[in-house]
């Protein structure tokens, strides 16, 4: 592996170094052979030979994306093998710490891969990363790694990359299901990693998931979909949280998933006739705790939900009843308007309609929070709306007209 120019010798010696992992993976067990035996030594420590292909993945330049793709799913087979969680005899003595180093290496390579938005390099990673996510070990050093965001970001970039076409292709929704596989397997990690469940409330993995729910490329990719948002909606937290930290729990991302609107895609996905039991089984309950939690939720919590979600749709939460009664609120118990603030950074948004949605809601804080004209003015609400005022939309350009005559005009009242 360390001298081949043209790569021949490296694509033979990694497609038969992967035949090998394969079949004494297979035999495990029953011949006495084992992964563990052949690449770690009689006193526990992994073999030395396995750093060549640490070296192929850290190639300069683009690489080679078969030697890399091959060399990083043999490595995480034989890293797993020493994994305490994958140990299949109690009288097998493999010592972690001498795979943990290079596995942490492997991790840190796929989400050094996962932060480019090229397809090639999550084609590249995939292989070894949904091999990698039947080890616990492993699930924690990518969650660590910021690997719960990657995916979510990945996510919605598939997802909007597939509603652009007319005709789904089979690589795309691949690539939805083997990322939304691993989030879901991520999500087996919440009840007992407080960072695990930090990174899903944080990095927008229940937006994406939820987003995949309602696009429904293929009943596959819905089923574990369903799956990862039915165990976050069941997680559960420590007793008592560390001091100064918010707890997370269910309740929270289930206050997310509504705010993200899966509740009425949950009811309509309930009165649909549905032949897999799993997703029978996930919609009965996730419909039962999303209205058991809906209850308890005011209609501000709902519409601060859906605002952090980033995710706003057209409803009585964007009336001007509601901003009468709810207007204050948007101070903040910091009085740091930071919805205003979110409200403002959707003004930006691809999405047409949450552009427009976001217009009239700052519109709307502008007439019913005392001196909201210059607060809006101070976080730069006018001048990005400004700039939708010529846009091609109609409706975007309407509610942009409003949003920005009602930041300059006092009586707004009297001119409407």
């Amino acid at each position: 592996l360390y001298t081949d120019p043209m790569g021949v010798v490296t694509h033979y010696a990694i497609s038969k170094l992967y035949e090998v992992v394969i079949c004494v993976g297979e035999k495990q067990g029953r011949v006495g052979v084992s992964i563990a035996s052949t690449f770690y030594m009689e006193d526990g420590f992994l073999l030395d030979e396995w750093r060549p292909l640490l070296r192929v993945l850290h190639l300069g330049g683009s690489g080679d994306p078969f030697a890399q793709r091959g060399a990083a799913l043999c490595l995480a087979h034989i890293l797993m093998a020493g994994c305490p969680s994958q140990r299949r005899s109690k009288t097998q003595k493999i010592d972690y710490s001498s795979a943990e180093e290079p596995l942490q290496a492997l991790v840190s390579w796929i989400t050094s891969q996962l932060q480019s938005s090229a397809s090639t390099s999550l084609t590249m990673v995939t292989p070894a990363l949904t091999t990698l996510m039947s080890c616990s070990e492993a699930r924690l050093i990518f969650a660590s790694s910021g690997g719960i965001g990657y995916l979510s970001r990945h996510l919605r970039s598939k997802q909007k990359t597939t509603g652009r076409k007319s005709k789904d292709s089979g690589a795309t929704v691949q690539q939805l299901y083997e990322l939304s596989f691993c989030l879901w397997t991520m999500t087996y990690e919440c009840n007992t990693s407080s960072q695990v469940r930090a990174s899903f409330a944080r990095d927008g993995a229940v937006a994406a998931l939820v987003e995949l729910v309602s696009t429904a490329p293929r009943e596959k990719v819905v089923r574990v979909a369903l799956s990862a948002l039915r165990n976050l909606a069941i997680c559960s937290a420590e007793a008592t949280p560390s001091p100064g930290k918010k707890q997370i729990d269910a309740s929270v991302f289930l206050t997310d998933m509504i705010g993200c609107g899966l509740m009425k895609q949950i009811d309509h996905m309930k009165a649909r006739q549905w032949t897999d039991p799993d997703i029978i089984d996930d919609v009965t309950t996730l419909h039962g705790l999303l209205h058991e939690n809906y209850k308890d939720l005011s209609r501000w919590d709902v519409y601060q939900s859906e605002v952090e979600s980033g995710q706003l749709s057209w409803g009585v939460l964007h009336t001007e009843k509601f901003f009468q009664e709810n207007a204050m609120k948007l101070e903040g118990p910091d009085a740091d308007f930071r919805i205003v603030k979110i409200l403002i950074a959707l003004v930006s948004s691809e999405d047409e309609e949450i552009a427009s949605i976001a217009c009239f809601d700052i519109g709307e804080f502008v007439r019913y929070y005392p001196n909201g004209r210059a607060i809006a003015k101070r976080l730069g609400a006018k001048d990005l709306v400004m700039k939708l005022i010529d846009h091609d939309n109609k409706d975007l350009q309407r509610h942009a007209l409003q949003c920005v005559s009602k930041i300059m005009v006092n009586n707004w009242a009297a001119v409407s």
